[in-house]
């Protein structure tokens, strides 16, 4: 069984920074997988960035890339998003995410994760 919690979320200008952390709990060799994903109002929930514990590559979605970072600390059972240069478009409902066994094929898509979060709120205004 494995337990995330989520924080970090909150209200930012455009061009401001947050970081977002899962605390991940139980089991997590179950999963090689871990990362973040998001849904705004009205839009299908997406992937933004996801860890893959086995080459240590992580894979982005083309719309944060050079402005998100996502990082795992194993010590702190931690998987943190870091954000800059944040856009009003970034705005939604952000969920820590976890996949088994594998993390391909199609890393970022929300009908592969085996795990949400309960999500925490990051909203962007202009």
């Amino acid at each position: 069984q494995v337990q995330m919690a989520e924080s970090g979320g909150g209200s930012v200008q455009a061009g401001g920074s947050l970081k977002l952390t899962c605390v991940i709990s139980g089991n997590t060799w179950n999963f090689p997988c871990m990362g973040w994903f998001r849904q705004g109002a009205g839009k299908d929930r997406e992937g933004v960035a996801m860890f893959r514990s086995s080459t240590s590559h992580t894979y982005y979605a083309d719309s944060v890339k050079g402005r998100f970072t996502l990082s795992r600390d194993r010590a702190k059972n931690t998987v943190t998003l870091s954000m800059n240069g944040l856009k009003p478009e970034d705005t939604g409902i952000y969920y820590c995410a976890a996949r088994t066994p594998f993390c391909e094929p199609r890393p970022l898509d929300p009908d592969t994760i085996t795990k949400w979060g309960q999500g925490t709120q990051v909203t962007v205004s202009s």
